[in-house]
């Protein structure tokens, strides 16, 4: 009892101090990116070098507030955007750098990889904190899709870019369709009436809800015998759903998470519509959709690292990574992953929805246009 008691201390200080660990996580990587990282042999690694790409960091913290907001993967925004608007950018204010602003296919992946896997890191836990996420719904999910994940990054490396692309973009635009045919009549949060006989909130879940005592109001999980979930947010707001539909999910993350290994996003962006369509609240799906893609998204970048001397393809060359690019991603990504919760608790579900299903319509005509060249 006293080990389990000692670990339940750790996890809810852990939670409650959670930002700061999160911000010093970039602090750190931006330490040792400076000192250690190999740099290419063409530069001397000055204040040119580093500060070159200073204004990425206002548009990467807007990019990873909206993404984190709605639960989807990072590089669904930051690679149209490396690819499209950064060379643009690039000629107003970098005009001397123009030639390191054409950024080859595989270091946008690297910069998204990168970058995405901090902000989701980030947001994850601040999801957690603030009471919005379903572990145990977001760990079956992860294992699930884990074969998905590893069988689309190895294929990567032998089937062609384009065609992913072309395909991934009408899975986003079938996802926006769903999206808005959806009915979120049930997403409406109630204020909470549920508690415990001494006045603190249920626990159930494999265990009470970490910080629970720390949150700003009644907060818990309560799973009754029939299955249904009832979980209670730090500000103190109902949500009621059960953990049904596996089937529908299995497939959709399935697909997805083929799509997660190949492109570096997919899995969010699929995933989240079967949640929605088997009546998990929106913010619920939100939350327990970034501990899905942000594993998975490790995963896959692990795979993408190690894994292309197994069918014969490339593996990443940390010396061509731009390290003057994610030293200003990086702090940006997570800045905007602790932002998200907060937006996501605040916004209506309505409105929510319709971003969520825009954004994909977006994203797939850019990839759209990248499948015909238009870049």
């Amino acid at each position: 009892m006293s080990d389990a008691s000692g670990a339940d201390r750790i996890q809810r200080t852990f939670l409650k101090y959670q930002h700061i660990f999160v911000f010093l996580a970039p602090l750190l990587f931006v330490t040792g990116v400076y000192l250690g990282a190999p740099l290419p042999a063409e530069t001397s690694g000055g204040a040119d070098y580093w500060l070159r790409w200073w204004w990425l960091f206002p548009f990467f913290l807007l990019g990873a507030t909206i993404v984190n907001t709605v639960g989807i993967s990072g590089s669904a925004l930051f690679v149209p955007y490396l690819i499209f608007v950064f060379p643009w950018l690039a000629t107003l204010l970098a005009p001397d750098a123009l030639v390191s602003a054409n950024l080859e296919p595989e270091t946008i992946v690297k910069i998204g990889l990168i970058s995405e896997s901090f902000g989701l890191s980030s947001s994850a836990l601040a999801f957690i904190q603030y009471g919005l996420v379903d572990r145990k719904l977001a760990l079956s999910l992860v294992g699930g899709a884990i074969p998905f994940v590893v069988g689309g990054a190895l294929l990567s490396f032998v089937i062609p870019a384009p065609v992913f692309r072309f395909l991934l973009g009408v899975a986003l635009i079938a996802a926006a369709f769903l999206l808005f045919r959806v009915d979120l009549d049930h997403e409406g949060p109630e204020e909470s009436d549920a508690s415990g006989e001494d006045g603190k909130a249920v626990s159930a879940d494999g265990g009470t809800l970490p910080d629970d005592d720390d949150k700003l109001g009644p907060a818990g999980v309560d799973t009754d015998g029939d299955g249904k979930v009832t979980r209670v947010d730090r500000d103190g707001n109902d949500y009621h759903y059960t953990r049904g539909g596996w089937l529908e999910r299995f497939g959709n993350y399935s697909i997805g998470g083929v799509f997660q290994g190949l492109a570096g996003f997919g899995i969010g962006e699929l995933g989240i519509i079967s949640m929605l369509r088997t009546e998990v609240p929106v913010r619920i799906a939100i939350g327990t959709n970034h501990i899905v893609v942000a594993l998975t998204a490790v995963l896959a970048s692990l795979v993408h690292v190690f894994g292309g001397g197994l069918v014969g393809g490339h593996a990443i060359d940390l010396a061509s990574t731009p390290w003057n690019m994610v030293v200003w991603t990086v702090p940006a990504t997570v800045t905007g992953g602790q932002i998200a919760p907060y937006v996501a608790s605040r916004l209506d579900t309505e409105l929510l929805k319709k971003g969520v299903g825009v954004l994909f319509t977006i994203i797939a005509l850019a990839l759209f246009g990248i499948v015909v060249g238009v870049a």
